[in-house]
């Protein structure tokens, strides 16, 4: 049997009783990083054989798993913190086990997405999760575009360094679309701070606040997503620099301004061109 197990993301009363049945039953626990894990199994005393599994383990490694796991060991697959194969490599061992024919169950437990959403306050009926975005260049630009136009709720990550350009660049696209950032979940200094994106990048940068932690962003749902309002000047300029500074190709930013203004592409490259000087 493989085991899928939800470890806390912060505070480890949030454990499940059956999570620490099954990490001292199973013949060998698979974690993403396993100093990590094993900080967590000696506190609760569980001395049980513990190997890595992550991003850079091959093809190989996975059939050796499965190969085990046919033999009949039973095994417990974590990620750092909550619930494995969101934003984790472990979908590849679970989907291997299943084809080879290895029963997968999943003990559930802590989720970062759902208590941000559940802590945020916000509209979220329905909700998209993305995970990391991009860092730069159209492919960002693309991928945060696709935010605003979305009116479900969109639930990402992102390291805390990260986190004011993030919020920059949502605030050129969602105006006064509500945004939670969510911060240390579950831990000592748990935070929620809910604003535009402009008025959290604008706190932040204010008080020289460097962000800690970790970071889940929860963008509020909106039915108007679809459809924003045309930028005046001001609004247009600081949306073509802010895409500019974040490495984007003017031809991107030409295309997404003229979506946004409903003008032709050409006016569009037009502009842009005439605020790169």
């Amino acid at each position: 049997m493989l085991w899928v197990v939800a470890t806390p993301i912060g505070n480890l009363e949030d454990i499940t009783l059956r999570a620490l049945r099954l990490l001292r039953e199973v013949d060998l626990v698979l974690a993403e990083d396993t100093r990590r894990t094993r900080k967590l199994l000696t506190h609760f005393e569980i001395p049980g054989p513990l190997e890595p599994f992550h991003a850079h383990s091959d093809e190989g490694r996975v059939a050796a798993l499965v190969r085990r796991l046919q033999s009949g060991e039973s095994m417990a697959l974590v990620s750092d913190a909550g619930t494995p194969l969101v934003s984790d490599p472990g979908i590849r061992l679970v989907a291997a086990a299943r084809e080879a024919g290895v029963p997968v169950s999943v003990a559930p437990g802590a989720s970062a997405v759902l208590t941000a959403l559940a802590g945020a306050g916000l509209r979220a009926e329905r909700f998209r999760f993305l995970g990391f975005p991009p860092r730069a260049g159209g492919k960002r630009g693309r991928f945060l575009d696709s935010v605003a136009a979305d009116p479900a709720a969109q639930v990402l990550y992102e390291a805390p360094g990260r986190t004011p350009a993030l919020l920059r660049d949502l605030a050129t696209r969602l105006g006064a679309r509500r945004v939670a950032l969510c911060r240390e979940l579950t831990k000592l200094h748990e935070e929620f701070r809910v604003g535009s994106a402009t008025e959290l990048a604008g706190a932040a940068e204010a008080a020289g606040d460097a962000i800690r932690g970790e970071v889940t962003l929860v963008v509020e749902a909106d039915d108007e997503a679809g459809a924003p309002e045309p930028l005046d000047d001001d609004a247009l300029a600081a949306f073509v620099k802010a895409r500019l500074a974040a490495g984007e190709r003017p031809k991107a930013i030409a295309k997404a301004l003229a979506a946004r203004q409903g003008i032709s592409g050409s006016e569009a490259y037009a502009r842009v061109e005439a605020l790169r000087d």
